[in-house]
Formats: structure tokens, sequence, C-alpha cells
């Protein structure tokens, strides 16, 4: 998930927070003023909700040249080791400990002026190391809704899980959480910057390219109506309007790739499906793209498609129609790449693409170059061309095909191993189930 989504995430539980304590403690006036204690809590809650929502992406520090692995280094340690709950709990409790002291380092010289303090700094404590675990943990849970996925459970389980059903940028997510904010106690900076992200997230579901004009509009109104509504709305229960509009938002997109998933299962079925990879258009769950992954004792292949999951005013054909993001995967490019797909049609999916190759050629390639074994602990569906030296040039096909994404790098035969002594993590490949014998 993009780094504004956790940001908001980690505001919205902040003011969550906050409000909360104010409940306890009661000590709001009633002219709305706040006890000079309480407006110190609430700078550290939204400094450490926010800290604590974008925390688990320290692993950009070091995954680049400093494991000096290339792009290896950045796909197989981003959402690596920090993207657990074991490093979610413990770094949670570590940013709420500087918080906790910078916080009541500042309270000391208003214990007398403010009799408030004490009680605030008592409940306030429990609140923020609570604000601190959830703020982590929110991070993994937002990173595992797109296909992209983590491995949460390391060291106990190192496989991936992949949610399968929010988009990378989601709009929605943005305009449910940001009116909210806005009429939170903001200073006037705060206000405009949130007032301008929202109208950046506007304009680029208008001129991006990836939201239909219909969903651009319908968002649009919503972000209007949004901020109508939250102006009518208490101060004390803004924040968690928002958190409740957020998870509705979210649910809706994971019935549709649950239906979804179900649609294209039904259709190949087989034995020799793998895996289902799917992606919903942007701001919109009636349309999802979706690669399709099977295998047979002696040949790979990865399979295109657009999916309408609940085919009711809107078919797949209407999906591609719409020009959105969702039906622009493609896999062209690749030597051997046929427009024949042997699965069932349905208006609720439009078959794109196949790309196969000999099942022994994928084992030959992840058993004699460590390069190509490294990348399948983190390609979900890898492909790749051959060149006449015997270079191969491998991508993820779920981020764009060729050697020139961030997903893709050039693998020369040789007898050594470039990545001996490196730091590979111990990541289960999501195409195990290919590479296994017996399978």
């Amino acid at each position: 998930m993009d780094n504004v989504t956790h940001a908001l995430a980690g505001l919205l539980m902040a003011d969550a927070t906050v409000s909360s304590v104010q409940r306890r403690i009661g000590r709001a006036s009633s002219s709305g003023a706040e006890a000079p204690s309480l407006a110190q809590f609430r700078r550290a809650a939204v400094v450490l909700g926010i800290a604590a929502a974008e925390f688990p992406d320290a692993d950009l520090v070091y995954s680049g040249p400093m494991v000096a692995m290339g792009k290896l280094g950045y796909l197989l340690h981003h959402r690596g080791h920090t993207h657990t709950v074991v490093w979610a709990l413990v770094s949670a409790v570590v940013l709420w400990w500087i918080t906790r002291w910078w916080w009541q380092h500042g309270l000391k010289g208003r214990e007398r002026a403010d009799a408030s303090s004490a009680i605030v700094s008592r409940v306030g404590a429990r609140a923020l190391l609570v604000l601190a675990i959830v703020g982590t943990l929110s991070h993994l849970a937002l990173d595992f809704t797109n296909s992209y996925g983590v491995h949460p459970f390391w060291p106990f389980d190192n496989r991936w899980f992949y949610g399968d059903a929010v988009f990378i940028v989601e709009p929605w997510l943005m305009v449910v959480a940001i009116p909210p904010l806005v009429w939170g106690p903001r200073r006037i900076v705060g206000r405009v910057l949130l007032l301008l992200a929202l109208v950046a997230i506007l304009a680029l579901c208008w001129f991006a390219g990836q939201v239909s004009p219909p969903v651009a509009l319908g968002v649009t109104i919503m972000a209007f109506v949004g901020m109508a509504l939250q102006r009518a709305v208490s101060p004390a229960a803004r924040p968690f309007t928002g958190i409740a509009a957020w998870v509705v938002v979210t649910t809706l997109f994971f019935l549709s790739s649950v239906q979804a998933r179900a649609v294209v299962t039904e259709l190949v079925n087989g034995g020799s499906l793998r895996d289902v990879v799917l992606t919903p258009a942007a701001a919109d769950p009636r349309c999802f793209s979706a690669m399709v992954v099977t295998s047979t004792s002696t040949e790979y292949r990865v399979t295109t498609a657009t999916v309408a999951p609940w085919n009711s005013g809107l078919n797949a054909a209407g999906c591609m129609a719409a020009g959105t993001g969702s039906s622009r995967n493609t896999l062209g490019s690749l030597p051997g790449v046929s427009r024949s797909v042997s699965f069932a049609s349905s208006p609720a999916v439009a078959w794109g693409e196949t790309w196969a190759v000999p099942r022994a050629e994928f084992v030959a390639l992840a058993a004699t170059r460590c390069e190509f074994a490294a990348a399948m602990r983190f390609m979900r569906t890898p492909v790749w061309s051959l060149d006449a030296s015997g270079t191969a040039v491998v991508a993820d096909a779920r981020f764009g095909i060729g050697g020139g994404g961030f997903a893709g790098l050039s693998v020369a035969p040789g007898t050594g191993c470039p990545l001996t002594g490196k730091w590979i993590p111990p990541w289960v490949a999501p195409r195990a189930d290919v590479l296994a014998p017996g399978h």
C-alpha cells in the first residue's frame, strides 16, 4: 500500500485514541478548548500514529545497495523482516517508549499549572501503547490486502499471504479517511495538506487513466458528500466514522475478490490450477485483472484475464471497454505467447493470453542458477525469455514484462554463484508448488 494511505490510517487511529482518552478523563471544556496536557497528548498521538503506521517500511533503508544484491535486494528484503508480527510488536514497544518519554518530559513543567496532567499521563500512556501496536500491525494488514502480499508469521511460517482485494493506491480509502481528519482539531497547515491530498487523488482519478469517468465522478461526489456529512458529525465520533467507512470499503473489495476467484476457479475446473492472482481496477470492485497460474507434469502456464465478478450490469467485456487498469495486463512481449486459451468461456471472464513453457525448463533454471532460485522466493507469477547466449530475462508478470521494471532481472548462465555469502531470507517460493517434484 502507498505511504499516503498508511499515514492516513495512522492519523485516523491517532484521532480515535485522543477521542477515547478525552471521554475517559472528561476534560474537554464546554467551550471546546483543551487543557494544555491534553493538547500535548494529541501531538504525541499524531506523531506516534503516523510513525507506527509507516515504520515497517524501514526495510527500504537496507533493501537496496546495503545488501549488495542489485534488484534482488529489493525484491527479497522489501516487505521482508520488518513486515512481520515479531518486528511490528517489538518496534511498537520501542516507538511507544520514545514517544512516552518525549511526551511526559514535556508534561513535567505543566504539573502544577494543569491539574489534569497526572490523570492524562496515566490514561494516555496505556492508550499510546495500544496505538503503537495497532499502528504497526495496521501496516501489515494494509499491505496484505493487495496482490504483492506479506509473510507476517516469520520465523514460524515463511509463506507469503495475499489479499488480492485492494488496488495498491485505492482512491476510496483516501476519500473516506480525509474528511473526518480535515474537520478534526487540526492546525491550518494540517488541514491544507489534507485538502491538497484529497484534490490530488481526485485529479488522479480523472486524469491518470486508471479510473473510468463514471467511477471518477462517483468518487468525486462522495468526497464532497463526505466533507459535508463530517462537518455535522460530533468531534468525538468523527475518527470512528472514518474507520468504520474504511472497513466497509475494504470489505466490499474483499467480497468482490472472493467472488472473482470463485468465478475463475470454476472455469478452470481442474487439478492443474496453482494460483489466481487478482488485482481490482482502481476505485472499482466490479472489475479485476487476473493472472491464472496452471501446471501439469510437463508444462507451466500463465494466463491473463479480465474478470467482472458480479457480472450484473457490467460484464468482462464492459470492464475492458471502460479502459481501466484491470484490462491492461499483457504477456504480449514474451516469445511463445498465444491467444489460444483452453478454459471454459463466460461473460464474467474475458480470457487474454497464455504463455507456456516446459515445466522442466522452470525446474532446471531454479536448480542451476542461484539468482533465479533466489528470485523465486518473491516471484508469484514468474515469466522469462532466453536469448542466444542463454541469459534468462525473468520478471514477475504481476508488475510488467521484461527486465526493465523493479521486479525484473537478467540471469546469465555460469558455474559460480554471485550470491555466495549474501543475505538470502528464508521466504517460501510462491511457486514451490510447481518447482517441487510430484506436484
